[in-house]
């Protein structure tokens, strides 16, 4: 569990969470503020009106702030670049005809209708209909980097990032997300119901390449908490599509 406390002298401390420090730097500067209109000493204001200046909606306003600025996120989202170092240094990492390969990827033959099944994942948001486009692995900054300049349409990213970190700056411009880690609870899974972008986390895949045409069951079933935490296995399949 991540330390919540200052773990430095009484006076002059820095809280080792950026969260736990905004929040206790707002309410510093709360009670100076009440302080400077009670306009008498320290003590009165502590043992006689500091309950009557500071009120519940004060501290509330103080919360919805933090939240508002994102600040619930920033242990998952910081995990990215924990978790994951190289890439965002200037990576070594070739993805041309990269795929991943998971030994337990369901796989079946070319069906009637040319879909070939290549992976299954865990469906975040339930949507219509099935969707369809071009794969394109996007696991270091410098394909990030080269997204920000083009994407083209109906692109489905294949990523490893499910802290969000990595993706976050050119999430909007894809029509899908597929990602090999993670839980319908993670980071990237909010970013993506944020944003409407049908994701699949948690996916096992084998042999799927750049520029594959994919087609991803969103229309299979969310898989929610109790889904978790009583262990159900509730996957969305992905499909290769080839000319029938």
């Amino acid at each position: 569990m991540a330390k919540l406390y200052c773990d430095m002298d009484k006076y002059g401390y820095q809280c080792e969470l950026p969260i736990s420090e905004a929040y206790n730097s707002a309410m510093k500067n709360l009670v100076r503020e009440k302080f400077n209109q009670f306009g008498g000493k320290w003590e009165e204001f502590v043992f006689n009106a500091e309950y009557k200046l500071i009120t519940t909606t004060d501290v509330k306003k103080i919360e919805s702030d933090l939240l508002a600025y994102g600040y619930r996120f920033e242990p998952s989202a910081m995990s990215s670049s924990r978790e994951r170092p190289e890439a965002y240094k200037d990576s070594n990492l070739h993805e041309e005809n990269f795929s991943f390969e998971h030994q337990d990827a369901p796989t079946e033959s070319k069906n009637a209708d040319g879909l070939e099944l290549c992976g299954v994942g865990d469906n975040v948001v339930t949507y219509s209909k099935t969707l369809s486009g071009r794969a394109l692995y996007v696991r270091t900054i410098d394909k990030v980097l080269s997204c920000l300049e083009e994407v083209a349409p109906n692109t489905i990213a294949i990523v490893d990032d499910s802290g969000g970190t990595l993706t976050a700056p050119v999430l909007e411009k894809f029509s899908a997300v597929l990602c090999a880690g993670g839980t319908a609870r993670s980071h990237l899974a909010i970013l993506t119901r944020e944003y409407n972008i049908p994701c699949l986390m948690n996916v096992k895949l084998k042999g799927i390449k750049d520029d594959d045409l994919l087609c991803l069951e969103v229309t299979a079933p969310s898989k929610n908490a109790e889904d978790y935490d009583q262990g159900r296995e509730v996957v969305a399949k992905v499909w290769r599509q080839h000319d029938v």
